[in-house]
């Protein structure tokens, strides 16, 4: 099956990308996570990018992405509550704009 968008591309649904909670996500290698007390600090030696990881649930995820098979399964693991999770999947979507996580390989 194949969408038209307005541009007048098509877009196979294949080609398209899983949602975030199922894709499988880990940190940059060239990211540093520092910790502070308020989350941690997370710099892009190539980019030269800072960012504020601004809550500790928020690192312990980021930490655990490429220990488990989707982001799913990382906040299953960290305990985050259904209800808290579109914050999660939003601030995981930023650090994936701003090039701190990518996904796996593989």
């Amino acid at each position: 099956m194949r969408r038209v968008l307005s541009t007048g591309h098509t877009l196979s649904l294949v080609d398209a990308p899983a949602p975030l909670a199922a894709r499988a996500l880990e940190l940059h290698p060239q990211v540093a996570l520092r910790p502070e007390p308020f989350g941690a600090l997370a710099y892009h030696y190539g980019t030269r990018r800072l960012v504020f990881l601004k809550h500790p649930d928020v690192v312990r995820v980021v930490r655990s992405l490429a220990d488990h098979p989707t982001v799913d399964a990382a906040l299953d693991a960290a305990g985050v509550a259904s209800a808290r999770r579109p914050a999660f999947i939003a601030a995981l979507r930023s650090l994936i704009d701003s090039e701190m996580l990518r996904d796996r390989a593989g």
